[in-house]
C-alpha cells in the first residue's frame, strides 16, 4: 500500500434529457476529514449520499464538493389532435351558415383550443437522480486515484529527503570533531580559559569538566534520529493513512537536529546539523501533504 496526498481535484459533467449537469470535487490539506456540499435547491439527498462517498473512501483532507445544475432551451414538441381536428372539419361542413359568412379554414380550426398541443421536454426526476449518483462514484474514485498518484511521487520525495537526513547523521557520527582526542583538546582549552578567569577548587573544576564533556556528548542525538528515520521508513513502507505520524516524526527529527546545532562546538559539526535541520524542515512541509 502507498501514502496517498491531500490535494486533488476530480470533475465529471453530463445530460440527463433537457438537464445539463457537472460535480467538482477538490480537496486540500487539513487536519481530518471535512466534506463541504453544495447542491441545488431540491437536490439535498443526492448531495449527502455523495458526501458518504467521499468520506468512505477518503482518510483525510478538507473536501469540497460541488453540483451545478443547467436545463437546456430545447425545443418544444408540437402534436395536433387529429380526431378533434376531423370531427371540427366535419361538424362545420353540417352546420348551415349565414349568408356572407364562410366556412372556417384549416388555420381557423388550427386555433381552437386543444387541437394543437404543446408539449414541454422535462427531465425524469429519477433518472436524473439515478445519473447524478453514478457520476458521483466516478468522481470520488477520479479524485481518490489523482491523491494515490501524488502520493507516489510523494512518496519518492520524502524517501529521498530521509536518505539525505540518514547520510548527514553519519557525517555527524564519523566527524572528526566528536573523536576522543579532539573532544579532550577543546576540553582542556576550555578549562584553562575557565582557570584564568576565575580561582575555581579542583572539585568544582573538575564538575565543570564533566558538564563540558556532557553538553559536547551528542551520541544520544545521533541514536535518536536514527530511530525517527527508521520509523518514518517503516510508515512509509506500510503506507495508508501516515501523514499525522510522519508529522509527529518531523517534530521530532527538527528537535534534535536544533539539540546537536545547540551541543556542536565545532565548525564542522555546526555545518552538518545546519544542514540536517534544512531537510528535516523541507521533510516536515512535504508530510503535511500526506493523507
Amino acid at each position: 500500500m502507498s501514502i496517498a496526498s491531500m490535494t486533488g481535484f476530480a470533475r465529471e459533467a453530463g445530460t440527463t434529457g433537457p438537464a445539463h449537469w457537472a460535480w467538482e470535487l477538490k480537496s486540500v490539506n487539513g487536519r481530518g476529514l471535512e466534506v463541504r456540499v453544495r447542491v441545488p435547491a431540491g437536490l439535498d439527498a443526492v448531495g449527502e449520499e455523495a458526501r458518504a462517498l467521499v468520506q468512505k473512501r477518503l482518510g483525510r483532507g478538507t473536501c469540497h464538493l460541488t453540483l451545478t445544475l443547467s436545463r437546456a432551451d430545447a425545443a418544444p414538441r408540437v402534436r395536433i389532435n387529429e380526431a378533434l381536428l376531423a370531427a371540427l372539419a366535419e361538424s362545420v361542413t353540417r352546420v348551415p351558415m349565414p349568408l356572407g359568412i364562410t366556412l372556417p379554414s384549416v388555420d381557423g380550426l388550427l386555433g381552437i383550443r386543444g387541437v394543437v398541443e404543446v408539449e414541454e421536454e422535462a427531465a425524469d426526476d429519477e433518472v436524473l437522480r439515478r445519473d447524478l449518483a453514478a457520476a458521483a462514484g466516478r468522481l470520488v474514485a477520479a479524485l481518490a486515484e489523482g491523491r494515490r498518484a501524488e502520493g507516489r511521487a510523494l512518496q519518492d520525495i520524502v524517501g529521498g529527503q530521509l536518505a539525505a537526513m540518514a547520510d548527514l547523521v553519519e557525517a555527524a557520527e564519523a566527524c572528526p570533531a566528536r573523536r576522543p582526542e579532539a573532544v579532550k583538546a577543546r576540553l582542556a582549552a576550555q578549562v584553562a580559559a575557565l582557570m584564568e578567569a576565575a580561582s575555581l577548587d579542583p572539585a568544582r573544576l573538575h564538575q565543570e569538566a564533566v558538564l563540558l564533556a556532557a553538553r559536547a556528548d551528542v551520541r544520544e542525538e545521533i541514536d535518536r534520529l536514527r530511530a525517527h528515520i527508521a520509523a518514518a521508513r517503516d510508515l512509509l513502507a506500510a503506507g495508508g493513512a501516515v501523514g499525522r505520524r510522519l508529522d509527529f516524526l518531523a517534530q521530532e527529527l527538527g528537535r534534535e537536529a536544533n539539540t546537536l546545532c545547540a551541543k556542536a562546538n565545532d565548525v564542522s559539526l555546526s555545518r552538518i546539523g545546519l544542514d540536517l535541520k534544512a531537510v528535516v524542515e523541507q521533510f516536515r512541509e512535504q508530510v503535511q501533504n500526506v493523507e
